[in-house]
């Protein structure tokens, strides 16, 4: 193994930081609605967003419950969440890609184990900051962006070795 083969941690302790850091700070301070209110034309927006109606954490997330910038802001947060942890996976398998000799599947599931345990720690974090709510349903909607990573690195991997 090459020593330019450590750099490739480098990204996954990024993404890391990153979760860590939103995970520390509280939600007034990270509080979408004001600027959503501002560049968005969320009247315009209503008709799409009003067939939004579901359960989530207990309790009700549809455009009467939340208005249209909480709405908004609800499924851009989940969205991130999602998109942050299959970042996540993606940067972990390739740091375990470029270190290890391990086969394909095994590195897959280390990688996904790496991204279950930090959703899990993210969570247990935000239960120590003020403001912030955990919920084991964030660790499953996290796992889930871990295993759109898996899938998107299972295709690329096979029509890769087409090519």
């Amino acid at each position: 193994m090459s020593k330019n083969n450590k750099f490739w941690v480098i990204p996954a302790l990024l993404v890391m930081g990153v979760i860590f850091y939103s995970s520390a700070t509280p939600y007034g301070d990270q509080d979408l609605r004001p600027s959503l209110m501002s560049y968005l034309p969320l009247d315009a927006m209503k008709p799409v967003l009003e067939p939004i109606d579901f359960m989530y954490h207990g309790k009700p997330v549809n455009l009467e419950s939340h208005g249209p910038a909480g709405l908004v802001e609800f499924l851009i947060r989940k969205a991130a969440h999602v998109t942050v942890f299959l970042l996540l996976m993606v940067t972990s398998f390739l740091a375990l890609h470029k270190l290890t000799s391990l086969r394909l599947l095994p590195k897959l599931g280390a990688a996904f184990v790496i991204t279950v345990l930090y959703a899990s720690f993210d969570e247990f974090h935000q239960s120590l900051t003020p403001d912030r709510t955990p919920y084991i349903g964030d660790v499953v909607l996290d796992s889930f962006g871990g295993l759109i990573g898996a899938l998107l690195i299972l295709v690329i991997w096979r029509f890769g070795k087409r090519a």
